[in-house]
């Protein structure tokens, strides 16, 4: 397993960087791609553990998929689409690794499909709920053999009927996996979210031609036309992941004297929490060279380091916020007073239980945590002591340890930190980069 040393800073960071393409829209360009008719190409598509369980498991079904491999952490893709009816059975289990996102928007393709499937993944995938989805799809009329609401998936071929489902918590991939298993119903197919989810789903359809209406918090996919859906080819240059810009600008404000930028990053409205949480905390950012590409908005962010305040995380910000919390845990520490997360029980079902081993892992490092069940208080500010803590296996909380290294009294060594791949592949050369004091041990 592999070990992330980080010494602690002794001079600011700096510089202009990029970060890897975003990881939500980099899953859905390949799933829809797949279901095109035609070729799409996709820019900037990221190259890491959790998206190539997803390129793999439509290559398994027959999509051809060329891959130019401009640099490490960003591919181009072309992906010769074969409309929503042409995926092939898959001569083993679709292997989903430790993508959730690959295994809940993939149960909603494979509902429809005139074949069975079967999809799994790491023990720590298999571990995830899945009834979320496994529910609205059953009700759709699915086949789904899920013991113990958990993978495997057994999928059987069924005929789907549209449905109107209300979700009981916001979510993104639940969402997603009703409107992908609505592009193979019978009647149209209504979603509501109690409060904002991520909407990249919706907007691809809506760029690959598929007529989606939003009325406050429903989503209507209407009753297909005679013959079914047909998806145009996508032409996509994928912006910066957002949550992964989320470390180096966090370090950048809690490293004294430092400025940095990010260029091109994702400023999708539901994705922009962490920016709402830290400006609650005093820190100012810039927002330049805006754009859109794909239905998505984008820009380069500009950030600087600032003398924290303690603030609340809580509400609908945190849906917006939900994948960015480890590294926001990590600003509290250096804030004024006690910043307190609530609403977040989500955390506790993602890669682990976030809330759990983020606050056992702070502990470890002398930081005041409070645990409760749907979020913690972190008393601040207060220098991390260093030493040895572990990812767990879990990508963001290894680089939201690895920030919190540089402002530490000692240096901080990260176990299982090859986990961080699974999101960020070359986040220490980016970091190193800005003049970040990160190196892997032998």
């Amino acid at each position: 397993m592999a070990v992330l040393q980080i010494t602690p800073q002794t001079g600011p960071l700096q510089g202009t960087v990029t970060v890897p393409g975003d990881k939500s829209l980099s899953h859905r360009a390949v799933l829809l791609g797949a279901l095109a008719t035609g070729e799409s190409t996709v820019r900037g598509w990221l190259p890491a553990g959790d998206t190539r369980a997803t390129l793999a498991a439509m290559q398994a079904m027959g999509v051809e998929i060329a891959v130019e491999e401009t640099q490490s952490a960003a591919w181009d893709l072309r992906i010769s689409g074969r409309g929503l009816r042409g995926l092939r059975p898959s001569a083993a289990p679709l292997d989903c690794q430790n993508a959730g996102t690959c295994l809940r928007l993939l149960a909603g393709i494979m509902a429809g499909q005139d074949f069975p499937s079967t999809l799994t993944g790491s023990e720590q995938l298999r571990r995830r709920p899945m009834n979320r989805i496994v529910m609205p799809l059953t009700e759709m009329g699915a086949r789904i053999d899920a013991d113990g609401g958990t993978a495997p998936l057994a999928i059987s071929p069924a005929a789907l009927q549209g449905i109107s489902y209300r979700m009981p918590v916001a979510s993104a991939q639940v969402k997603s996996a009703i409107l992908l298993a609505g592009l193979y119903a019978r009647g149209q197919t209504r979603v509501y979210q109690p409060g904002p989810a991520r909407d990249h789903t919706e907007r691809l359809l809506t760029a690959m031609g598929i007529p989606l209406a939003v009325d406050g918090n429903w989503i209507t996919l209407p009753a297909p036309p005679d013959g079914g859906w047909t998806l145009e080819p996508l032409d996509l240059a994928i912006p910066g992941d957002i949550s992964s810009a989320a470390f180096p600008l966090v370090a950048a404000m809690i490293v004294p004297h430092s400025r940095v930028k990010l260029a091109g990053i994702g400023l999708n409205q539901t994705r922009t929490g962490l920016l709402a949480l830290l400006a609650q905390m005093g820190a100012s950012y810039t927002v330049s060279n805006r754009n859109t590409t794909g239905g998505e908005p984008a820009g380069d962010i500009g950030i600087a380091f600032e003398e924290l305040q303690a603030t609340a995380a809580a509400g609908e910000v945190v849906v917006r916020a939900i994948d960015e919390l480890p590294i926001w845990a990590v600003a509290a520490t250096q804030a004024m007073g006690p910043s307190h997360l609530r609403d977040a029980a989500e955390l506790r079902v993602k890669e682990v239980d976030r809330i759990a081993v983020l606050a056992a892992e702070l502990q470890k490092l002398g930081v005041p945590v409070d645990e409760r069940d749907d979020g913690l208080t972190i008393a601040g500010p207060v220098r991390p002591a260093g030493g040895n803590v572990s990812s767990h296996g879990d990508h963001r909380l290894g680089m939201a340890l690895a920030v919190a290294g540089l402002v530490a009294r000692a240096p901080t060594r990260i176990h299982e930190a090859e986990a961080i791949a699974d999101s960020f592949p070359g986040f220490v050369e980016t970091m190193q980069a800005l003049g970040a004091h990160m190196e892997w041990l032998p």
